[in-house]
């Protein structure tokens, strides 16, 4: 392999000729062989945005030479447009607080500015990843409000992805309104309820956490850049906070505000649990929902069978025509590993110390991983499932029908205690409910008709 020979503050290494980044990437290389997992493309792509605000700013304020600002730009401009994305190689688990990250980007943009003006990678009399690319930052205040910045472009989708999910359950609700079933409480017979009304609780309950996670994220648009090192603001300009809020909100196109304590900001991870914790709320409520599915669509002969799930791929190896609602299973195990990155982002953020939390890395990472795999997952559960579910009506109305737990609706006109005996007979016995209370001559055949109205008894009443 062909080298350049680069130099840090630690002393010489020899990097790949070719390679965008630099002495301080390889190092990082290096020291961090641990999971192969590289940064998320939209907190790359945060970090650029970062870097190109801070080359307009600084060059704005007379403090960077337009020509060394402008290649800068162009070259963060290109890695948010999807080049370079290659050469950022550190893995997700690095140096606390993401120096390796920064540097990273820092030393990238720089050799591609500095081809921009026609000199060689390596060169950093023309362009230096520390002194012009980083200029009035830090990676502890770049690196929180790339997380910010990620974190608001990926949580789009996931609103997105909601918003398809309640649209989906909210149709399924109408189409099945008409059904009526038996409820369910500990898994056992309950009174009847209509499968639209399941459906629609699950509809609300999306809205219900759409709406949380949209507040969450609100947190993330305060932004403690021009923090530098410690929130001091050592090394920036007086006006650059300000102007930095106003060129990322114009560049990325989401309102930023300035951090209303810049001690605070760089101290505490606050809005990444917060957002974290929103995640995971829907996650566990999710999981709950993928369970209701399976359950009810579990059979076709032994089990419940009230629904059934589109049929997306072959269930088994060995038993021909079985089919698994595999939908369901996955959205489970991403819920699970969401929940997982909700406690790692827990831990990392009350490991925070005096000035700084060096736990970003894995913050970023797990934040926004959960974020991608929730917002796929929930993609393909409503293309591949929920669109495509029908309903057993035959099935749910024999349920509804035989449930012992009809006899609720008599409790207003022969007392508990009596219902109570006219169940376990029914059960004890085989015969209906109906012919029981007929025979006890607790009630006439007109009016036990009037009261064994299963729709009825899916609404608010005494029938």
């Amino acid at each position: 392999m062909q080298t350049r020979v680069e130099r840090d503050s630690l002393g010489e290494r020899h990097v790949p000729a070719d390679a965008y980044y630099g002495a301080q990437t390889h190092r990082a290389v290096e020291n961090f062989p641990i999971s192969g997992l590289r940064p998320k493309p939209a907190y790359i792509e945060a970090t650029a945005c970062i870097k190109k605000a801070a080359a307009t700013v600084n060059r704005d304020l007379g403090l960077l030479e337009a020509k060394k600002a402008n290649a800068i730009i162009q070259a963060a401009d290109e890695i948010v447009g999807g080049k370079l994305r290659e050469w950022f190689v550190v893995d997700v688990y690095q140096a606390g607080a993401g120096t390796s990250h920064n540097m990273n980007a820092n030393e990238v943009i720089a050799n591609r500015a500095i081809e921009i003006l026609g000199g060689s990678k390596g060169d950093y009399s023309i362009i230096h990843p520390n002194d012009h690319v980083n200029m009035a930052q830090s990676t502890n205040d770049v690196c929180p409000t790339a997380i910010r910045v990620a974190a608001l472009l990926m949580t789009q989708g996931l609103l997105e992805s909601l918003d398809r999910l309640q649209q989906s359950f909210t149709k399924k609700a109408k189409e099945f309104d008409p059904i009526i079933k038996s409820g369910r409480t500990h898994l056992q017979d309950a009174v009847p309820v209509r499968l639209g009304q399941e459906f629609g609780a699950y509809a609300e309950n999306i809205r219900k956490h759409r709406s949380a996670i949209e507040r969450a994220v609100d947190s993330c648009r305060e932004l403690g850049i021009g923090g530098t090192a410690t929130g001091t603001g050592l090394n920036s300009h007086p006006r650059y906070r300000e102007m930095m809020v106003k060129e990322l909100s114009n560049e990325i196109k989401i309102e930023f505000r300035m951090a209303d304590d810049y001690f605070e900001a760089m101290q505490s991870l606050r809005p990444f649990v917060e957002l974290s914790g929103a995640v995971r709320n829907l996650a566990q409520d999710l999981i709950r929902i993928a369970n209701d599915v399976r359950l009810m669509s579990s059979g076709p002969k032994t089990g419940l069978s009230e629904i059934a799930l589109p049929a997306v791929q072959p269930g088994s190896s060995i038993m021909p025509g079985k089919i698994n609602p595999v939908m369901a299973e996955m959205l489970d195990m991403v819920c699970f590993q969401v929940i997982g990155c909700d406690a790692t982002i827990l831990l990392a953020a009350q490991a925070g110390q005096l000035e700084l939390n060096v736990m970003m890395p894995v913050v970023a990472f797990n934040l926004l991983h959960a974020i991608e795999i929730l917002t796929n997952a929930i993609g393909v559960f409503v293309k591949y499932c929920v669109s495509g579910i029908t309903a057993n009506s035959k099935r749910c109305e024999e349920y509804a029908e035989g449930s012992i737990s009809i006899v609720t609706v008599l409790n207003p006109h022969i007392g508990y205690t009596k219902a109570a005996e006219v169940a376990k007979e029914a059960l004890r016995s085989g015969k209906s409910i109906k012919e029981i209370v007929l025979e006890k001559g607790y009630l006439t055949r007109e009016k036990l008709d009037k009261i064994f109205d299963l729709r009825a008894m899916t609404e608010p009443g005494i029938h």
